[in-house]
């Protein structure tokens, strides 16, 4: 899609604002980013050393948060944004477990591939339009996790009074039953947690 070339401004210019923080990428707090991270990292298998792409990866917060949970992996962190990409590459210098790019034909499949606030900032794109988006990024993260993959969205059960039209807000019911039809026997819900939003788990 053509328009995400905007997307990526957008973050680009908040990365300015704000420097390698939960506000760079457009969250209120490092709080709701780990709650975040912990909801999509539901979708592995406990214990067991794991390869994870990270679609959407910012400034590379979830390699902190890996690395803060003690966790084996190997990382590969994708951004339509190349100034999130050369933030992410100065802030983990010399990791062989780590890489980060901003070219879709460096995604290889992983065992894991998850997805965060990659569907919320549509600006001015229409709502059908930004719908066929993401199911067409569905299908990809599908492709890129062998073991499965996860992914966040805005949720239509947002407060109205709250909600910004430049955001898309998604009905968590029509993309659970997506994900059940197309992906797997095996997706869990996850709208249980005290933010905006729906997290959804896909098993293979």
């Amino acid at each position: 899609m053509s328009a995400l070339g905007g997307i990526g401004r957008y973050y680009s210019e908040k990365l300015a604002a704000h420097g390698a923080s939960p506000r760079g990428v457009d969250w209120n707090s490092e709080e709701s980013q780990r709650l975040r991270f912990d909801q999509l990292l539901r979708v592995r298998a406990d214990g067991e050393p794991f390869s994870v792409i990270d679609y959407g990866c910012g400034y590379g917060a979830l390699v902190d948060h890996l690395d803060a949970l003690g966790l084996p992996f190997r990382y590969l962190g994708f951004d339509i944004s190349q100034e999130m990409i050369r933030i992410a590459r100065e802030r983990h210098p010399d990791r062989q477990d780590v890489s980060f790019t901003s070219a879709e034909a460096d995604l290889v499949p992983a065992d894991y591939c998850v997805a965060s606030g990659i569907f919320n900032v549509r600006l001015e794109i229409p709502d059908d339009d930004w719908l066929a988006y993401i199911h067409a990024t569905l299908d990809r993260l599908d492709r890129l996790g062998r073991s499965g993959f996860s992914f966040n969205a805005l949720t239509s059960y947002s407060d109205v009074e709250k909600m910004r039209p430049d955001l898309y807000y998604a009905d968590p019911l029509a993309l659970f039953d997506r994900c059940k039809r197309r992906y797997s026997r095996f997706v869990a819900l996850l709208h249980d947690y005290p933010l905006y939003e729906l997290t959804i788990l896909v098993r293979k």
